[in-house]
């Protein structure tokens, strides 16, 4: 009989990263890079005036709201695109229309390395083990932590959401992974050289036990928003020892209840142009 090791489904508590939202300065410069550049697609049915925009990525979204001072992750975001190749013409494309801003973009270990307009990293690679082999998504968050970070943040994930956590090295510096989704993960990767504070950037994911961390965090005082009956957002991940605060990054927490859980997303196929239309091609099958 065929023997299995069955922990290699497993997922924890946290099974979704639905969205990282970031601010942007202009909302036009916005539409050129990620929907003209990345090949992201806007959202038809939802922000559809021009203070926001949501963009989707595969089963995840990038949420864009208009702020004179845009916001930075602090570390890189994973996208997996249908082409590499693909993508490099279109970006070579807008770098004109981009020229006065931090936009670039270079080929590198297999990946695409992309800065865009207003500082934030991507890191673009085609399908593979990232994503469970999706052709289009969103793999990970990575987050630059202070140094000795990355072992308490493992730990308040683990034992305030139940997540699945683990300790190892990313680019030789101490890393927290904890599992967000099929083929999801938040990376913490411990960086002495970061100084930027944060700016209010969030990230939102669901959980299938809702209100046990919420018990957690409330108990700690860490709940910043008691948003609805299925939402509410905290932002210090602390040490659980000591309480001192170990990184700041505002989580929209969802349950499964929640009206937008498992939402079907439009995704065009952005290698479709009106030169090389063919009829039934305007949709991406995302894998």
């Amino acid at each position: 009989m065929t023997t299995y090791d069955r922990t290699t489904q497993d997922m924890g508590n946290v099974i979704s990263l639905d969205h990282v939202n970031i601010t942007v300065a202009d909302q036009q410069v916005a539409t050129i890079f990620y929907i003209v550049g990345l090949g992201l697609t806007r959202d038809p049915y939802l922000t559809v005036g021009l203070e926001n925009m949501w963009l989707n990525a595969g089963r995840q979204q990038f949420h864009v709201p208009t702020n004179a001072k845009a916001q930075v992750v602090r570390g890189e975001i994973g996208i997996v695109v249908p082409s590499l190749d693909e993508l490099e013409d279109r970006l070579d494309g807008v770098k004109p229309r981009l020229s006065d801003t931090g936009f670039g973009f270079s080929r590198e270990d297999g990946a695409l390395a992309v800065t865009g307009p207003w500082g934030n990293r991507f890191r673009c690679v085609e399908p593979g083990e990232n994503l469970d082999g999706a052709r289009f998504g969103v793999p990970y968050v990575r987050f630059n932590v202070p140094k000795g970070a990355a072992v308490g943040i493992a730990r308040f994930y683990g034992t305030v959401f139940g997540a699945l956590t683990a300790v190892d090295e990313v680019d030789g510096q101490t890393a927290a992974r904890v599992t967000a989704g099929n083929g999801q993960e938040l990376i913490f990767k411990e960086d002495p050289a970061e100084d930027r504070g944060f700016d209010g950037h969030h990230i939102a994911v669901y959980l299938t036990d809702f209100s046990g961390p919420h018990n957690a965090l409330e108990s700690r005082g860490l709940v910043t928003e008691e948003s609805n009956d299925h939402q509410y957002r905290f932002k210090n991940i602390v040490d659980l020892d000591t309480g001192d605060l170990l990184y700041e990054l505002e989580h929209e927490v969802r349950s499964t209840h929640h009206p937008m859980f498992q939402r079907p997303l439009v995704n065009r196929d952005p290698s479709v142009t009106t030169r090389n239309y063919r009829r039934g091609a305007d949709a991406l099958n995302v894998g």
